[in-house]
């Protein structure tokens, strides 16, 4: 494996831990008007570089990732995380029946065979993530950027390439 492909390999396996367990994202689209924001289920699959979301072609955000499919998915818990990248709308009815839960049935008032029903994969370019649950780390790091000191080597703020 070369170190390129090892670095890749870590940062996935990096936001792979930090997102693990967060059923809800932020999911960011650009519409006519500026940004959009909206809370989103994710597929519960682990993370491979792509996040899989599930929705409706009758929905604004299927208009949006047409005409701009740059999106950004935020997720809030035990750390924070925002992921910039590429959206692409999946109409594969295999993979719409394997990430179907009865919840859909309910939500969406349909099945995953209905035509209307679409995934949408992010591709994922790059991630920017605060880790929160060290509080005295979280203290240090904060006093040191207040008092404008280096906080470059911290762990608790990063920006990963994924590409």
């Amino acid at each position: 494996m070369s170190t390129l492909d090892k670095s890749h390999q870590e940062a996935v396996e990096t936001v792979r831990e930090l997102i693990k367990g967060i059923d809800t994202a932020m999911f960011t689209t650009i519409s006519e008007e500026g940004l959009v924001f909206r809370p989103m289920k994710t597929q519960e699959v682990e993370f491979d570089g792509d996040l899989w979301f599930m929705t409706k072609k009758d929905t604004s955000k299927f208009g949006e990732i047409i005409h701009d499919p740059r999106v950004n998915v935020v997720y809030a818990d035990k750390s924070y995380v925002s992921i910039r990248g590429t959206a692409k709308i999946v109409e594969d009815l295999e993979k719409k029946k394997e990430f179907w839960s009865a919840g859909y049935n309910t939500f969406l008032k349909t099945t995953y065979n209905d035509p209307d029903v679409i995934l949408i994969q992010v591709h994922a370019e790059a991630a920017e993530y605060w880790k929160s649950g060290n509080l005295a780390e979280m203290a240090t790091y904060m006093f040191k950027r207040i008092t404008h000191q280096d906080t470059e080597k911290s762990d608790l703020n990063k920006t990963i390439e994924l590409e």
